[in-house]
């Protein structure tokens, strides 16, 4: 991989896109309809990104043939364009308002024409799909195109791009151009599919304020090996930050418009109250209740010791914990640890009286002064579904709590998995200045509780609100925010007057913990206009664009909380404003209409929220997929998919638009390197084993030091225990010797395993010696500050308070300043530096299963190396074989003698089935 300028990181961003390309076969010839081009270009302006995706297919087949185009989205992004070019001739989309676009399709319906019609009705994910009948030798090319504000979560922008082209593509390219006036910090890059071969297809170039990073393998670079399938699939990542300042923020100027940017670096954290309220119902229980009380005790850690807490557990009635809130002292917090890890689910779903109670302690001990001046109070609901006991009327409860609440607390609300009421919960929040988030079940829920948390965890300012002269700015989106987080920004976009003065001014004042404060900062107009006309690939106009899709987003969340007649006015001005810009919105729709003789109709809805309840879903990306069908119009299911797959889509419906399911996706961590610092090739260190050995394995446990006849088979009563693999295999730096098998016969708790403060690393693990396995290894980085942690079932990496979970054999190759993390088909997962020491981490599955260590540069190890493992890095002495078995040798570390034997035993190193080696058993 070619890069320039490696960045520095300092956290603090997001962008979310993906794109996924699938071609469904459905008759023997594979390539009938042909991929002869697929390119995303996505240009980010500001944190606005524009993105094309374009795919150019050909029917290579004597028949017609049918091209499926399809597109998922985030919900956040909104439908700009969509054309087709069919034998020369455009076929583009229209955006009307949904009752007009509705008679438009009914009407080309009845004259027995094609036509598609896309609404949006705002979810997390949102599908896009089109498909048309090729006819021989015939070329279609489709395009689409969205746009996004990227939304700053815990420190970062990311942009995700999901490849599958299921097939080699002889032109590929993506290209994302960032531009960022206040400064690139660092930029990062990851891909599940990506190889040594492929990654000189990557390039990234950047400097202080642009990065272009580009992707365009050739078609030898896509091949598996030794196969004609294309190795393409999988994620490829781009996360970036930018350069803040303790400031007013940063604003923007382009073509009449201005945003302007608020997250200002080093503000003290305000000490919180905070009140969870956790549903032990029923329906909580198995995994559910499961993962919420981990995920419970791992906040409750997090928790600073300014702050105060308390917990509320309910089900037909609801309790709670401590009578008062109590601090988050290191007693209170092991206390609450145990009372959470004893809570249990059964019986019904009372929220109404659990949230009248979580409010009456936070008013009681308001009114008893027990509340910190100027701490901040927080409410989270976490619910699994709709009331069952008490007071059932969902719209009762938000009142009664809206009423309880009366402004003076935040409520965050989440909903487990699809049986609850979404709306009702996103209401409730709304209305009491927080916000709802569904929480997916999965594998991951814990760390999506844990991250929310984060998200929330520490809060910055309070009654944030933004002052610009009124006779230089107009038609400001929403400029007043009860809270402002660490990790997050708000954003403030308006429109200049024509007659503004040469500079602009504004205001942002705020509270902290004990004091108000106000931020001042000026700009010059014309300076600021400048910055966004000379870069040739910044989509000009767009500042405009990002304040219309800002307000519109604005405008739909507040239809949530308005009055009937509030709710009308709100809803005309969205709907102006998508019909003006070209937005498809839950407002509007887009018609595509299709040549005529297409004898499908083709109806695509993007469904509200709550008809998402109970349904399946699909990964929380951008999907681009591409699907073919035999004459008779079908598309066989794609077993390489990710995401279950879902029906066949009937011949009168090809163009659909629906939720998916907002499932968390790893954020993973990368940055830009070069080729040479990751090596996906394990070269395991084994030794030279005698054929005899290797032929009378079985009975034979000494590799040598014996003079028995091992020319047949030894006679035994029953056979003899198969070869094990042991925890962890050393090879020492200049050994000359057979490797180091080390087995843990004594363990009590955690185990320091390694240490190398030099090296700025630390290796801990908790082994249980009944199963002869780590039950977890925890490896801890100090630059970059990163920690990773494995356990049987999945890795998760922990940077700037963000998890990623990766489940083992999912390829990765992640490069970050200062590490790469690397993981193979086999499961083996490399972190390894330039300079030093590689640690593998691996989920061996032979004999002897479970978690395995190695180690690799070990000459790397600085004389400060220590822990269980690191001790032997410090200076191993030999002694001499044993007189009478040569088979026997002592080794002396640090002054202590350990006795060693030799034995067979399976090298994991390389994955299962492992490698018999003779190596040196040491016990511990």
């Amino acid at each position: 991989m070619k890069t320039s300028a490696p960045g520095r990181a300092c956290g603090i961003a997001t962008v979310l896109l993906s794109l996924l390309a699938v071609l469904h076969t459905s008759t023997p010839q594979k390539n009938d309809i042909d991929i002869y081009s697929l390119t995303v270009d996505s240009r980010v302006s500001s944190r606005f990104a524009h993105t094309v995706v374009t795919s150019r297919v050909v029917n290579k087949a004597d028949v017609v043939q049918e091209a499926t185009f399809q597109v998922e989205l985030p919900k956040r992004a909104f439908i700009t364009n969509f054309s087709m070019i069919i034998d020369g001739v455009t076929y583009p989309g229209n955006i009307k308002e949904k009752a007009a676009a509705q008679e438009q399709y009914s009407t080309a319906v009845a004259r027995g024409e094609s036509a598609g019609l896309i609404k949006a009705t705002g979810r997390k994910m949102e599908q896009f799909q089109v498909s048309v009948n090729v006819a021989p030798s015939a070329k279609v090319t489709f395009e689409l195109v969205y746009e996004e504000l990227l939304k700053r979560r815990l420190e970062v922008y990311e942009l995700l791009l999901k490849v599958q082209p299921q097939q080699l593509v002889k032109h590929l390219q993506m290209d994302i151009h960032i531009f960022e006036p206040q400064g690139i910090s660092f930029l990062e890059t990851e891909s599940t599919f990506m190889t040594n071969e492929l990654a000189d297809a990557l390039t990234i170039s950047r400097n202080k304020t642009k990065a272009h990073i580009r992707f365009k393998p050739t078609l030898s670079q896509q091949k598996s090996p030794g196969q004609e399938d294309t190795v393409l699939n999988g994620n490829f990542i781009i996360r970036y930050d930018v350069n803040r300042t303790l400031s007013g923020g940063s604003i923007q100027i382009e073509n009449g418009y201005f945003v302007h940017y608020f997250a200002p670096e080093g503000l003290p954290t305000i000490p919180k109250n905070v009140i969870f309220v956790i549903d032990k119902s029923g329906s909580m229980l198995g995994r559910k209740i499961q993962q919420t009380r981990e995920a419970l005790i791992k906040i409750l850690d997090d928790l600073s010791p300014r702050d105060q807490f308390n917990l509320i557990s309910f089900s037909g009635d609801a309790t709670q914990w401590k009578p008062l809130l109590v601090p988050a002292s290191a007693e209170d917090v092991n206390q609450a640890r145990r009372y959470v890890a004893g809570i249990q689910a059964q019986g019904g779903t009372n929220i109404n009286d659990a949230m009248l109670m979580a409010v009456q302690l936070l008013s009681n001990a308001n009114r008893q002064e027990l509340l910190p001046a100027g701490s901040v109070s927080l409410i989270i609901l976490l619910t699994d579904g709709d009331p069952t006991v008490g007071e059932t009327n969902p719209a009762r409860i938000q009142k009664n709590v809206q009423e309880a609440i009366a402004g003076q607390y935040s409520l965050f609300c989440l909903g487990f998995g699809f049986d609850v009421s979404y709306a009702f919960l996103e209401k409730m929040a709304l209305d009491n200045g927080g916000l709802a988030r569904r929480i997916y079940e999965d594998s991951d829920s814990a760390l999506q509780l844990q991250d929310f948390y984060q998200e929330v965890a520490n809060p910055l300012l309070t009654a944030v609100t933004f002052e610009y002269p009124s006779n230089a700015v107009e038609e400001v989106s929403q400029d007043n925010f009860r809270l402002l987080f660490k990790g997050s920004e708000i954003v403030v976009a308006g429109k200049l007057q024509d007659q503004s003065p040469d500079v602009l001014s504004a205001k942002v004042r705020g509270h902290l913990h004990m004091q108000n404060i106000t931020f001042q900062t000026e700009i010059r107009v014309a300076e600021k206009e400048e910055e966004f006309q000379s870069p040739k690939y910044i989509f000009h106009s767009f500042m405009e664009r990002l304040w219309a899709y800002l307000t519109i987003q604005q405008l739909l969340e507040k239809m949530i909380l308005a009055s009937d007649a509030e709710k009308q006015a709100l809803e005309t001005r969205a709907l102006n404003l998508s019909l003006q810009y070209s937005f498809v919105t839950p407002l509007t729709s887009m018609v595509v209409t299709k040549p005529e003789g297409e004898e499908r109709s083709e109806v695509a809805e993007k469904p509200v929220e709550t008809e998402n309840e109970r349904r399946h879903f699909h990964l929380d990306c951008v999907c681009v997929n591409f699907s073919k069908a035999g004459p008779s119009g079908k598309a066989p299911g794609n077993p390489g998919r990710l995401g279950p797959q879902g029906p066949v889509h009937s011949p009168s419906h090809h163009l659909t638009y629906h939720g998916v399911r907002d499932l968390l996706l790893p954020d993973m961590l990368l940055a830009p390197s070069t080729p040479d610092e990751v090596d996906l090739r394990i070269k395991a260190r084994v030794p030279a084993i005698p054929s005899d050995t290797m032929t009378h394995r079985h009975q034979e446990r000494k590799p040598s030091g014996s003079s028995a006849d091992t020319s047949q088979p030894a006679k035994t009563d029953s056979p003899p225990a198969p070869i094990q693999a042991p925890p962890v295999i050393l090879t020492l730096p200049g050994q000359s010797v057979n490797p180091l098998c080390v087995d843990i016969k004594h363990s009590q708790g955690p185990m320091n395993l390694l240490s190398d403060p030099d090296q700025g690393v630390e290796v801990t693990g908790q082994y249980e010696t009944e199963k002869a396995q780590f039950s977890w290894i925890e490896v801890t980085f100090k630059n970059p500050q990163l920690q990773v942690r494995a356990s049987p079932e999945h890795v998760v990496v922990t940077r700037n308070r963000r998890n990623s979970a990766y489940k083992w054999k999912e390829t990765l190759f992640s490069v970050t300043p200062g590490l790469n993390m690397t993981m193979d088909k086999a499961g083996l997962l490399l972190l390894s530096s330039p300079d030093k020491v590689t640690i593998g981490l691996l989920p061996w599955d032979g004999p002897g299963e479970g978690l395995r260590l190695l180690l690799r540069d070990t000459d790397r190890f600085s004389s400060h190396v220590g822990g269980t493992l690191g001790q032997f890095y410090q200076g191993v002495l030999w002694g001499p074989p044993a007189a009478a078995d040569d088979s026997r040798r002592t080794l002396s570390v640090q002054g202590r003698d350990y006795s060693a034997t030799r034995l067979l035993k399976l090298d994991y190193q390389e994955g299962s089935p492992g490698t018999e080696i003779s190596c040196w058993s040491v016990e511990l």
